[in-house]
């Protein structure tokens, strides 16, 4: 999981951007709903396999989860907890920093957590390789894109960033609209690895989650079911 864009809005909101490329023997997603986590309201979709999630948004948070931390590793079984439990688990914490330093990453599968602030708006990038964290704070007026390690090469990693710079270089107006779109037709014709992805029909792009945050009070979460071909919208208050 899987390709992420990051895109600053002129008001001082965001829209992250996400393809989830999973495996069809996997149970489908459960579309986005509102859950409450140590008192707080989150929403997000959700894996009937293991419970957990990839991408969800609170009133102060939102976050995304990619597999894979800098290059494709070897999988070490069996692991403590599923890497979908991250992001639910963060809420526990009262702040980045808190979950950063008391954090048990020890036995989870490597993994990359974008986290961005949303009243005033910060972006936060997390690594775990299996053996050390890496944390690094992103100028959050600037776009950006992450492909899963685990999924993608350097090579084609490199290639959609270079795909992104372009379109970027001649959408300078940001809008999610536009860039939903390049989510849906980004590539160059590589069906494998173009970001909306098919490899042999066992491992697909099957749900794309736009969320896109206006102001401190309001956000709005797109959900595209891509096989069933079903959208929904949730407008959060």
């Amino acid at each position: 999981m899987c390709v992420l864009t990051y895109l600053p809005l002129a008001n001082g909101g965001f829209v992250l951007t996400h393809n989830r490329d999973e495996s069809t023997a996997r149970a489908k997603a459960i579309s986005p709903r509102q859950y409450w986590h140590n008192g707080q309201s989150v929403v997000y979709p959700k894996d009937p396999q293991a419970g957990g999630t990839w991408i969800a948004s609170s009133v102060h948070f939102t976050l995304c989860l990619l597999n894979g931390a800098f290059e494709k590793h070897e999988s070490n079984l069996p692991y403590r907890q599923s890497r979908g439990w991250i992001i639910l688990d963060f809420f526990k914490y009262s702040s980045i920093s808190n979950f950063i330093e008391n954090y048990q990453f020890t036995g989870i599968e490597p993994f990359t957590l974008i986290i961005t602030t949303n009243a005033i708006r910060t972006l936060t990038v997390v690594r775990w390789n299996g053996q050390e964290v890496f944390v690094s704070s992103k100028d959050d007026s600037k776009p950006y894109i992450w492909s899963s390690a685990t999924l993608y090469s350097a090579t084609i990693r490199h290639n959609r960033e270079m795909w992104f710079e372009n379109w970027v270089e001649q959408n300078l107006h940001f809008e999610a609209e536009k860039i939903l779109k390049f989510h849906h037709t980004g590539g160059n014709g590589d069906v494998e690895n173009d970001l909306k992805m098919n490899r042999n029909g066992e491992l697909l792009t099957q749900c794309i989650v736009q969320i896109k945050h206006k102001n401190s009070l309001i956000h709005e979460i797109i959900y595209q079911d891509l096989l069933t071909n079903n959208e929904q919208i949730y407008r959060i208050l």
